[in-house]
């Protein structure tokens, strides 16, 4: 291989987990340590540096209580305790970044020991909290997690700011938290433009990942657990020409995709589109929300400015809400609802996200606002917009709709978010509202996406979100900290079960069959390593390889892999590309003429030499790979 072209090999992060897993239960079992010489593992998985996890034995069954202590006041202690037993993994959840934290573990037979355990050191790029405003009587010993929207990472912090919990690799999209207290969320592994991950991961806090639930439409934006289990999650079919319109369902053990929902069947995709909509991206669905008691799904779509309702088995429409111009009007007519109330007080929602189902009926949302028109001769500019919480009251058999709620209009451009974002219901008056992409050019709300804007590069520009929680029309805890995050959610760092949960985590489900170009064209084949000004890195997993390069803008470039018996050949657009919609700009790079090209090993066997057509040549990469 030249020095002219980068190719890594790494093992997938499940694999590099289990080989450790395997390695510390050894030893662990092997010196069956007492609590005076217990063992300390910091970042035993890796990807989270403010955790730890102690391992020791007793001769005797004992029960486990653990104390993290807080750096200011005992109020602040974490106190959980574990099931009684004589070999005890104890999960340490929170300690504290830069210093010591102290940890006392007592056990039920009257033993005990203090440990101070220092974290890791987090990236020095690490976003911070720049102002927060609540109380330990409120907030507690919560931990507000917010997940990334750009290259940033996603975190949580305690009710003082403290970063508390850190992956350090992107994960993506929202985090929900499972019925057995794992965490689900997008995995970090790049597989399509924008931003489309490989699929989903559960995990615990501590960062041990049990599965990976590889999607061959790849995952987007949302997933809900049904109560079976099973896993709804957005997707898309890369087959054909549009995106962000589809729903698989997952076999939650094995990851099979057992159903699809296609929002074809049921929306027309050429009518009243947001300022942000076009026809590849026609519903960009943002949100999805199911609800068990009328066996519905309920979905926002951000490019038809559009909350939807529909039956879980027949794909049925049921309802749209939103501002009905530019609709059918035999749609409207059936399934848009017609506002009563104080209409003085009353807007629609535009390119919302995060869809919520009270549990009287009511819908809430973030409405981002974004254009807040449906026709261009009515846009508002960013800085004379707003965006808000928002609650609606729907009457299904009237067709009416009153808006009951809504914070954040008062706040007007300080609190404006052109993307990303969400909502949460705690119960009735008590909500949160996170406006996780305000961004600012010259003192004014951007006109950009945030994913476009860089502080460090483009003077005059900054980058930040907010979270607040309102209880009874007061606000109880107010953040703001740097970057971008998609979402936020509050969670305590323990649960009932058991955070430490060991054994093998798997890959499950598939990536698709990555298609070919049709025609290779017939170019000379020239025995130079490709030029380094292509910048040309090639990073290998188990299952999959990602192409990196550099190519002059309307160049012919292609991927070729040469097989004994075969050649393929997987086309790079190198076309200047607008994103309208960036819910994470993880993937985007600082040269625009750089471009990514994901390629799956599903359906590839045996030795391929790789190569690379650019114009008018093929040129040699110098690296093979095994499949």
């Amino acid at each position: 291989m030249s020095d002219k072209v980068i190719h890594t090999y790494e093992d997938h992060l499940i694999t590099r987990q289990n080989r450790a897993e395997k390695e510390f239960l050894a030893a662990f079992e092997k010196e069956k340590p007492s609590l005076a010489q217990a063992h300390v593992l910091v970042n035993p998985y890796f990807i989270n540096p403010l955790c730890a996890l102690i391992l020791f034995k007793t001769d005797k069954p004992a029960v486990p209580t653990m104390t993290l202590h807080g750096k200011r006041n005992d109020r602040e202690n974490i106190v959980k305790s574990f099931p009684e037993g004589t070999s005890h993994a104890i999960p340490v959840i929170g300690l504290y970044e830069g210093v010591p934290t102290r940890v006392t573990v007592s056990l039920s037979t009257g033993e005990g020991r203090v440990f101070e355990i220092q974290g890791q050191p987090l990236p020095e790029d690490v976003c911070r909290c720049r102002n927060i405003n609540t109380s330990m009587d409120y907030f507690g010993n919560n931990f507000m997690f917010l997940t990334p929207a750009g290259k940033n990472l996603p975190m949580g912090f305690d009710y003082m700011g403290d970063i508390r919990w850190l992956l350090t690799v992107n994960t993506m999209f929202d985090i929900k938290r499972l019925r057995n207290g794992n965490i689900m969320t997008g995995s970090h592994r790049f597989c399509h433009m924008p931003y489309c991950p490989t699929g989903l991961v559960e995990l615990n806090l501590l960062g041990k990942i049990y599965k990976e639930y590889r999607m061959p439409g790849n995952y987007h934006h949302d997933h809900w657990e049904l109560p079976d289990g099973n896993i709804l999650a957005l997707t898309q079919d890369f087959t054909r020409d549009t995106v962000e319109d589809m729903i698989a369902l997952l076999d939650r053990e094995t990851g099979e995709v057992l159903r699809t929902w296609d929002y074809k069947t049921f929306l027309p995709q050429n009518v009243a589109g947001s300022g942000s909509q076009d026809a590849h991206d026609w519903f960009h669905n943002n949100a999805l929300w199911y609800n068990d008691k009328n066996k519905t799904i309920t979905i926002s779509g951000r490019h038809q400015d559009a909350v939807v309702n529909f039956d879980y088995e027949t794909s049925k429409l049921n309802w749209i809400i939103g501002d009905p111009e530019g609709w059918p009007k035999e749609m409207v007519d059936k399934y848009f609802f017609k506002p009563v109330g104080n209409l003085s007080k009353f807007d629609w929602q535009y390119e919302q996200h995060a869809c919520v189902v009270c549990p009287d009926g009511d819908i809430m949302m973030f409405d981002n606002g974004q254009y807040r028109a449906k026709v261009k001769e009515k846009y508002i500019r960013n800085r004379d917009n707003f965006s808000r919480g928002v609650r609606y009251r729907i009457n299904t058999e009237k067709m009416e709709i009153e808006q009951v709620w809504q914070y954040g209009k008062e706040l007007g451009e300080s609190f404006f978010s052109p993307y990303i974002c969400n909502v949460e219901y705690y119960d009735e008056g008590h909500y949160l509202i996170h406006s996780g992409g305000i961004g600012w050019k010259d003192g004014y709300a951007s006109d950009l996406l945030g994913a476009f804007l860089n502080p460090k590069t483009q003077p005059g520009t900054d980058l930040c979100a907010k979270t607040v929680e309102q209880k009874d029309g007061v606000v109880m805890y107010y953040m703001e900290v740097d970057g971008n995050f998609y979402r936020a959610e509050k969670l305590y760092p323990y649960h009932d079960g058991d955070n430490a949960a060991f054994g093998e985590g798997r890959l499950v489900g598939n990536l698709d069959v990555t298609p070919t170009f049709d025609t290779i064209p017939e170019l000379p084949e020239v025995k130079e390593v490709i030029d380094s000004w292509h910048q040309v890195r090639i990073e290998e997993d188990e299952d999959r390889i990602v192409f990196h390069g550099r190519f002059a803008r309307g160049s012919l470039a292609m991927v070729l892999l040469e097989g004994e018996h075969e050649k393929r050949g997987y086309y790079i657009n190198t076309a200047a590309t607008q994103y309208l919609a960036m819910c994470s700009g993880a993937y985007l790079e600082e040269d625009d003429r750089v471009v990514k090209l994901n390629i799956s090993k599903n359906g590839l066997s045996g030795r391929y030499d790789i190569k690379i057509l650019v114009d008018e040549a093929v040129y040699q990469t110098g690296v093979s790979l095994f499949c």
